[in-house]
């Protein structure tokens, strides 16, 4: 087994670069470091220090080390900040995001607790059956997504007699238009835009069936220039003039305001909800009520 104790003596001296005042840190002599850095060596089977001097340089063994040591200590700290509710420290606040999900909204979403710097942003994407797992498994704080997790899913996923299925906030909703390029538009009905300009289309469930209704409702048969399973790809498309892309404004925003893509006049009658999906906990982080309550009182 590896010694922590030894790792940590091990940490401190990497982080000194001397061992002198490491052992002045520690409290311990320069001898008895001297000792349990050998010890390590050992029991790694590589030297981890170059004498340089009168100082100490890692070898490329004791970066790999430290890198790891770092790892393992701040899996500590972050382990006894999540158990002590009176603790000040905060553990990083872990999102798992749709893949199809905008980018500018994951920011909105995360910008009170980006901008007040109270705790780091760990950000994963997937798919809903993914990041659901995950956060039933407590390596997710929050999942970003436009869809519901289905009753099944929740079910199937807790223990029988498990009290505490996925609860889904929903915390925006975003109307779906048509956004391209200005050359793309010009004096056109909804029907006429739609059959003879090429679309740009993202497999995000709420959108393409909302857009398939549209479709057989006005008996147009459009041609679909790409399916994107990736908003971001989306966005850069659209800029690409490769057609008109159907998403919520939220996605193209920047692009929008600067004038380089335009919105058309048209209202497609599809809305795309935003919720973020949690679970009861016993420990929740202790940032996340706040951030959910601020989604909240922002959709009002």
């Amino acid at each position: 087994m590896l010694n922590f104790h030894h790792l940590r003596y091990f940490r401190e001296v990497a982080r000194e670069g001397h061992l002198g005042r490491a052992a002045g840190r520690l409290n311990v002599s320069p001898s008895a470091l001297s000792i349990q850095i050998r010890q390590l060596e050992e029991r790694l089977g590589h030297a981890l220090f170059d004498r340089v001097g009168r100082s100490l340089a890692l070898t490329e063994a004791g970066q790999i080390a430290l890198a790891h040591a770092e790892r393992i200590f701040g899996a500590g700290d972050e382990l006894l900040a999540t158990l002590d509710r009176q603790s000040t420290a905060r553990p990083p606040l872990r999102v798992g995001a749709l893949s199809t999900l905008s980018r500018n909204f994951q920011l909105q979403f995360l910008r009170p607790i980006l901008r007040e710097g109270r705790c780091d942003v760990v950000l994963r994407s997937g798919n809903t059956t993914g990041l659901l797992a995950e956060l039933r498994g407590l390596t997710l704080d929050v999942v970003l997504t436009t869809e519901l997790p289905p009753a099944a899913a929740s079910a199937a996923a807790g223990a029988p007699g498990d009290p505490a299925p996925f609860a889904a906030q929903r915390i925006a909703e975003q109307p779906v238009g048509l956004h391209g390029t200005p050359d793309l538009f010009g004096p056109a009905t909804l029907e006429t835009l739609l059959a003879k300009v090429p679309l740009i289309v993202p497999t995000e469930t709420t959108i393409s069936a909302g857009l398939e209704a549209l479709l057989a409702t006005l008996n147009v048969t459009p041609r679909i220039a790409a399916r994107v399973d990736d908003m971001a790809m989306v966005r850069l498309l659209a800029r690409e003039g490769v057609g008109l892309a159907v998403a919520p404004a939220v996605v193209m925003a920047d692009e929008i305001a600067s004038g380089m893509l335009v919105t058309a006049p048209h209202n497609l009658g599809i809305v795309e909800p935003f919720y973020a999906v949690t679970l009861q906990r016993s420990f929740p982080h202790p940032m996340l009520a706040a951030l959910l309550a601020e989604a909240a009182k922002a959709q009002v």
